[in-house]
C-alpha cells in the first residue's frame, strides 16, 4: 500500500514541477545575453535591425535583477589566430578593443552578473558557462536558460544547441533577439524551436513567467 502511495507522490510532483515551469513559472532560471556588443550593434556586423532589441533586453535585463535572476552575458572576446577570424568573417570583437565591449544601453551591473568571453559561436564552447551556471542557486545550478542578444541563427543558435545537449530547459526571448535580415531571424527561431524544444516567447512574456517563480 505505501509503495502505491509513494509512486502516486512522486508522479504528482513531476506533474507539478512540468506545470510550474511550462504553465506558471520558471524552474531555476538564468538570462543569457550573447554578443551585445559594439562590433555587432553599431560596427561591423551591425545594423538597423539589431538595434531594436536594446529596449527589450533592458527591461529583461531590469527585471532578472529586482526578481534576483542570474544574468550571464556572453561576449565574442577574439584573438587573432580564433578559427572564425581566420577562417570566416575577419577581425571583429577582437579581445581589449571598443568592437568587443559590451554596449552601454545594458552593461552588466558587475555586482551581481556575470561576464564569460567567447572564442566562436556557441556560449559554452571552452568558455567555463557551464561550470558557472551549475554553480548557481547555491549549487543546485541552473535549469532554465533564457536567451538573448545576437545574431538569433549564428551564436544564439548554437549556444541554444549546446545548452540543449547539457539539458537546460530553453526559452528564447523573440523579441530580445534578432538577426540582419528577418528571414535569418525567423529560420533561427524555427530550428532552435524545432530541433531544441526551445519555448519562443517575448520579453514581457519571460517576464510574467519569472515573476510566478
Amino acid at each position: 500500500m505505501w509503495g502505491i502511495v509513494w509512486i502516486v507522490l512522486v508522479r504528482s510532483k513531476c506533474f507539478f514541477l512540468y506545470f510550474c515551469c511550462g504553465v506558471y513559472g520558471l524552474i531555476r532560471p538564468v538570462v543569457v545575453v550573447v554578443d551585445v556588443v559594439n562590433d555587432f550593434v553599431s560596427g561591423v556586423f551591425g545594423g538597423e535591425r539589431v538595434g531594436s532589441i536594446i529596449a527589450p533586453l533592458q527591461c529583461l535585463v531590469a527585471a532578472a535583477h529586482c526578481l534576483r535572476v542570474p544574468v550571464v552575458f556572453c561576449n565574442d572576446a577574439h584573438y587573432r589566430h580564433d578559427v572564425e577570424v581566420v577562417r570566416k568573417w575577419g577581425c571583429h570583437a577582437m579581445q581589449g578593443t571598443f568592437g568587443a565591449k559590451i554596449v552601454d544601453e545594458v552593461v552588466p551591473d558587475l555586482s551581481s552578473d556575470f561576464v564569460v568571453e567567447t572564442h566562436t559561436y556557441s556560449g559554452f564552447y571552452e568558455s567555463g558557462l557551464d561550470l558557472l551556471l551549475r554553480g548557481l542557486y547555491d549549487g543546485l545550478g541552473a535549469k532554465t536558460v533564457v536567451l538573448c542578444g545576437l545574431q538569433t541563427h549564428i551564436c544564439v543558435r548554437h549556444t541554444a544547441a549546446d545548452a540543449f545537449f547539457r539539458g537546460y530547459y530553453i526559452v528564447i526571448a523573440c523579441d530580445g533577439t534578432e538577426a540582419n535580415t528577418e528571414q535569418q531571424h525567423r529560420r533561427g527561431l524555427k530550428y532552435m524551436e524545432n530541433m531544441y524544444n526551445a519555448e519562443i516567447l517575448t520579453v514581457d512574456e519571460i517576464i510574467k513567467k519569472i515573476t510566478c517563480n
